[in-house]
């Protein structure tokens, strides 16, 4: 009893870390010493978070079983507490046991699990499109319901960081998007394979050249979520954040009359102050 009253308290001093440790987490970019997730700001990525605290609770309690377990076999069934070693080869209800539990736990995860894929696969009625492009080594975002307008969004070196501007993090241009709006996101790739993740968000999705991959997001706060390109794609692959702003319904409407201006591009070649600044990315 005393060792399975240590093993408890182990266990709940194990549970109680794990959870001051979600605490660290900070919404929109990690923090030093982070274990946990980012805050969610976006339903999928609460159901994600959800999810894994649940698996934390039955791995833990399945773990805590099977050490008990052992320490009991261990105690009990050693030469000196039980010299005549059983000859018992066969017990059905025990193998019955051992194999309709584990499928049980199975299944009681399966539910959950396929509930979350279908929620994160199956993008709803989209009150804004973006489209995505990673290329070597920065992002191109681009508003195609919402006339011509595409640019660029590159890493702040560190030289030109501001005070609350996180390291690594930082970009020149943001994606702009309304708080409280489905926003699908079209992601390919236009020389080698990309992946476009957002921790807080909950999404990750590769940037594949030739092919066009969806995936969506919600964002129930304003702020700014940062990401990184979350698949390795030449020497400068570090060095291609995300940074997504959200803002509110008329902030973001008053940002696009002036994107609309800044960054539309016509029909013809793009300006040569795009081509310019794409001399420079290849530095």
């Amino acid at each position: 009893m005393l060792v399975l009253s240590r093993l408890i308290a182990c266990v709940s001093a194990l549970v109680v870390l794990m959870g001051a440790s979600v605490a660290l987490a900070a919404m929109g970019y990690p923090t030093p010493w982070q274990t946990g997730f980012q805050d969610a700001g976006s339903p999928v990525m609460e159901n994600i978070i959800w999810f894994h605290r649940l698996l934390l609770i039955v791995i833990t309690l399945i773990a805590a079983f099977v050490l008990a377990l052992l320490v009991w076999v261990m105690v009990r069934f050693n030469q000196r507490t039980h010299p005549t070693p059983s000859r018992t080869t066969h017990r059905t209800s025990l193998e019955v046991a051992w194999t309709v539990i584990p499928i049980a736990i199975l299944v009681f995860i399966a539910v959950p699990s396929f509930r979350l894929l279908f929620l994160e696969q199956n993008i709803p009625a989209a009150d804004i499109t973006v489209k995505v492009t990673g290329k070597q080594w920065y992002w191109s975002y681009g508003y195609p319901d919402q006339g011509k307008i595409e640019f660029d969004s590159l890493m702040i070196q560190d030289k030109d960081l501001k005070a609350d501007q996180p390291r690594l993090l930082s970009v020149d241009n943001d994606l702009v998007v309304p708080v409280n709006k489905v926003v699908r996101v079209q992601v390919t790739g236009s020389d080698v394979i990309h992946s476009f993740a957002v921790p807080s968000f909950g999404i990750k999705i590769d940037a594949i050249p030739g092919r066009l991959n969806e995936t969506w997001f919600k964002a129930t706060k304003e702020g700014i979520y940062y990401g990184q390109c979350s698949e390795l794609c030449g020497k400068n692959h570090a060095y291609m954040p995300i940074a997504v702003r959200v803002v509110s319904e008329s902030e973001f409407n008053g940002w696009l009359e002036e994107a609309k201006k800044k960054y539309a591009r016509g029909d013809d070649a793009a300006p040569a102050a795009f081509a310019a600044r794409g001399s420079a990315k290849i530095e």
